[in-house]
């Protein structure tokens, strides 16, 4: 496939080669929904293809939420024939009610396909602007700096696959005009209109009000953020791995005299890792806080039952989960 070079092109392959995301030669299986974003990445990766030696095919999964998910699908294989590269899809055994479920479903049929056909990476067309949204998403749902770290540039999806977003730096204002530059057919999704959907209201109402009003460049800038903040938990999370290790030694418990010595934010992480480990549901913020102010409290202290009943007890310099006794 012959193209113009252009800045998004020589942007993608200076990115690919600093964050060393993909490698040449490798099997890669283009997440392709027919939507600008998913077509913008699939034409920079074909475009790319001659320099990097990739084997390169199509992935498309039809969620079946909407009406034209079967002549979705049939657009994209066709543009999979046009570009000449093998076309895999996974149907959905049953219709998925919502985006929500639509997305838990997506990433394991498409590590599916990838296992099945032998491609070791999946990538997937978010861009900047999505992290944005997803930073912005999280935030006012009370997420931590976990949450506002938003999508990341590649993360395992299985221990054979990985999934890669090589577009995090280039917002969908760029796939936009990319796609008009060469007139690559967008196939329209409704649904990205529909305001009953919280991404949609904040993509469409929140940030069009804070380019207008505030900053033009928001998407960019949140984008930033996010990338800065995961430099930021992947540190935290590695030191309260080791300030855990600490405290636990080889006691059923929390030593309070190694917990005491650390920063708050450590604190806190090593809690909540604890907690995960013992708890039958995830740990909230909530949850870790209750163990967190007994770590300087005194003697015989314990907090309000955790899920699945038990509490948690300072004995002397531990902290202990004990199983509540019934009166």
């Amino acid at each position: 496939m012959t193209s113009t070079w252009t800045l998004l092109h020589a942007g993608l392959h200076r990115v690919l080669k600093e964050r060393h995301l993909l490698q040449q030669h490798q099997r890669l299986l283009m997440a392709v929904s027919g939507g600008q974003d998913s077509l913008c990445l699939a034409k920079l990766l074909l475009d790319l293809q001659p320099k990097w030696q990739w084997d390169l095919a199509i992935g498309h999964c039809d969620h079946r939420w909407r009406t034209d998910s079967a002549a979705n699908a049939a657009f994209v294989q066709e543009l999979a024939q046009t570009w000449q590269v093998p076309y895999f899809q996974q149907t959905a055994m049953t219709k998925l009610e919502s985006e929500a479920m639509a997305r838990a479903w997506r990433y394991p049929a498409l590590s599916t396909l990838a296992q099945a056909n032998g491609y070791s990476a999946v990538v997937t067309g978010h861009t900047a602007s999505d992290r944005a949204e997803t930073l912005l998403f999280n935030l006012v749902r009370g997420s931590g700096a976990d949450g506002l770290q938003a999508l990341t540039w590649k993360r395992p999806l299985t221990p054979e696959v990985t999934l890669v977003r090589p577009l995090l730096e280039i917002t969908r204002a760029e796939t936009a005009e990319f796609c008009r530059q060469f007139q690559l057919p967008i196939w329209p999704d409704a649904t990205n209109q529909d305001l009953s959907y919280a991404r949609n209201r904040i993509r469409l109402e929140v940030f069009s009000y804070l380019r207008t009003h505030f900053n033009p460049q928001v998407d960019r800038t949140l984008a930033q953020t996010a990338e800065l903040l995961h430099a930021d938990v992947d540190y935290l999370e590695q030191a309260a791995a080791k300030l855990l290790q600490q405290a636990q030694g080889e006691e059923a418990g929390l030593n309070r005299k190694v917990l005491q010595a650390a920063p708050i934010a450590l604190q806190r992480r090593a809690v909540r890792r604890w907690l995960e480990t013992l708890l039958p549901v995830a740990s909230s913020f909530e949850h870790v806080e209750k163990v967190v102010v007994l770590i300087t409290a005194p003697n015989c202290s314990q907090s309000d039952p955790l899920p699945g009943g038990a509490i948690a007890r300072v004995e002397g310099d531990w902290i202990r989960l004990k199983k509540q006794v019934a009166p």
